[in-house]
């Protein structure tokens, strides 16, 4: 039934409760923002196939609660993930300060050591930053992380940001191969001719 998918992928969405998880991923796989949405109970999961350069994979992508009570859910959450989006509100510094503690986290669970990480400021349409741009580029490169700039309300940067994550996991062979033997993945060097502008995208080499 789904021959011309090349893969399926698990990528895992965490960060601080309020930051805008859910609403990233509505916008992603719905194209529809919520002014009003709720707090995430437990674990919510959804699925979505994306077309990167030829190639078709199936995006399997859970979205965590941030609150502490959840915890507990963490180590089978992580489990066999091969992407990771760490999200932070931009007007928030309590929720890109704590970005440590969730990278130790990932650290302490994830069963995969290439495992691609992905920053990603939220709520860029509002007119209060507390964060800067330059803040969060620092510090996703210091922790070898993918980084944009996002808005879930106005859709800036989320397609490209889960764009950009998937792009750079089929980059990585050792992630997903084993589970599509005899498979072969075309991927396209002209980066530049794909059709996606990711201006705020930054690349870690």
């Amino acid at each position: 039934m789904d021959d011309d998918v090349l893969t399926t992928l698990k990528l895992l969405i965490i960060g601080e409760s309020g930051v805008g998880k859910s609403s990233l991923l509505l916008r992603f796989t719905e194209d529809t923002f919520d002014p009003d949405q709720s707090a995430t109970i437990g674990v919510d999961f959804k699925v979505k196939t994306l077309s990167i350069d030829g190639n078709k994979a199936k995006l399997a992508i859970w979205d965590t609660a941030g609150q502490e009570r959840f915890r507990t859910l963490t180590p089978s959450y992580y489990r066999g993930a091969q992407g990771v989006i760490l999200v932070y509100d931009v007007t928030k510094r309590e929720t890109f300060t704590k970005l440590e503690n969730w990278l130790n986290e990932l650290e302490t669970y994830t069963t995969r050591n290439e495992i691609v990480k992905m920053l990603v400021g939220n709520k860029i349409d509002r007119d209060d930053p507390e964060v800067d741009r330059n803040e969060g580029l620092k510090f996703a490169r210091k922790h070898s992380m993918l980084f944009i700039e996002a808005s879930a309300k106005t859709k800036d940067g989320v397609q490209c940001a889960f764009e950009e994550l998937v792009e750079k996991i089929l980059q990585t062979p050792g992630l997903w191969e084993s589970e599509t033997q005899g498979q072969k993945v075309r991927l396209g060097d002209q980066e530049q001719g794909s059709g996606r502008a990711c201006g705020g995208y930054c690349s870690i080499p």
